[in-house]
């Protein structure tokens, strides 16, 4: 469906009905270390390999052990599932460029990237926002826990967040990607992303700027107003509780919670929502490198280090492999 809708936006030289000339584009990634290729493609590799497995033992353990079937684990099976997507709609392109070092990518893949990374970015928002809620009935509404986030709460809640931006950025992708690009076909970056796509526009892009704005507001800031509310009930709750134990095992199924919320928010607000003045093509790729790869990364790190009967549940499974 995507495809199809895309291709009605093809180049004249394509489709016919486009002013833009540009057919295809180069993303030159990492093209200024020409010394590294070997050694980053090396270890892009191991990353991808690391969120795979990592975020994959998290979706199989919370689905096979009884004591993980809880809302908590049912979100985090989820959010483990999107970042295993949303690596894959960039990592395995990169690695092709460093491996072959063929950068070219077609007008057509550029906005099928694009549009799917924002997609399963802002269903990472608000499941996150998802998260937090359900932190916040566990620990200030204990005693309605089970009757407010029921099984088919919980599948309400993760369908709606993993489908809350799809139509948003089909049509952000559509007025983007709708431009005349004639000053060049070269992305400074090392996956089609929104900032250096619109720097290759001709012509006034205010408007399409502005509307970046209002999306990221929408998903990126109101999401985040949202998890900073819950967990300001959730502090005031937890700073009522009468001992110190209470306060530790509370704060400690939030903790892992708040860290990837921090990581992830706070790369992707500097990104979309700084003045264009201060935005360059180093500071973007770093930054992009944060929620993009660094971010799913440390994920299953942050979950399962910091989480005990994740841990009990990893040793159960690996003990009945070896039985």
């Amino acid at each position: 469906m995507l495809s199809f809708l895309f291709s009605q936006m093809l180049p004249r030289d394509q489709a016919g009905d486009n002013l833009s000339s540009v057919v295809e584009f180069v993303l030159l990634g990492f093209s200024d270390l020409p010394n590294f290729q070997g050694l980053l493609f090396g270890i892009f590799f191991l990353i991808y390999l690391f969120i795979l497995t990592g975020n994959g033992l998290l979706i199989i353990i919370t689905r096979v052990d009884s004591v993980l079937q809880t809302p908590m684990y049912f979100f985090l099976a989820n959010f483990s599932s999107l970042e295993i997507g949303y690596v894959s709609v960039t990592l395995p392109r990169i690695l092709v460029s460093l491996s072959t070092q063929d950068r070219n990518i077609s007008w057509l893949g550029c906005a099928t990237q694009m549009c799917f990374s924002h997609m399963l970015g802002a269903a990472e928002c608000f499941l996150l926002v998802v998260m937090a809620y359900d932190r916040y009935v566990a620990i200030c509404n204990p005693l309605h826990y089970p009757l407010v986030m029921n099984h088919k709460k919980c599948i309400q809640l993760a369908v709606g967040a993993w489908l809350s931006g799809v139509p948003v950025q089909i049509g952000q992708t559509c007025q983007i990607f709708s431009l005349h690009f004639c000053n060049s076909n070269q992305i400074n970056h090392f996956f089609c992303d929104i900032p250096p796509i619109l720097k290759l526009a001709c012509g006034d892009t205010f408007m399409h700027e502005i509307a970046v704005y209002i999306v990221a507001m929408l998903f990126v800031a109101v999401p985040f107003m949202l998890i900073l509310t819950s967990y300001s009930k959730i502090i005031s709750t937890i700073l009522t509780l009468p001992t110190g134990r209470g306060w530790a095992k509370a704060f400690s199924t939030c903790s892992s919670h708040l860290l990837v919320v921090l990581l992830f928010f706070g790369s992707a607000t500097i990104t979309y929502l700084r003045p264009k003045s201060n935005q360059t093509a180093g500071i973007d790729k770093l930054l992009s490198l944060f929620y993009t790869i660094v971010t799913p990364m440390f994920n299953p790190m942050i979950y399962s280090l910091k989480n005990k009967d994740v841990i009990a549940a990893l040793k159960r499974l690996l003990l009945k492999k070896i039985v």
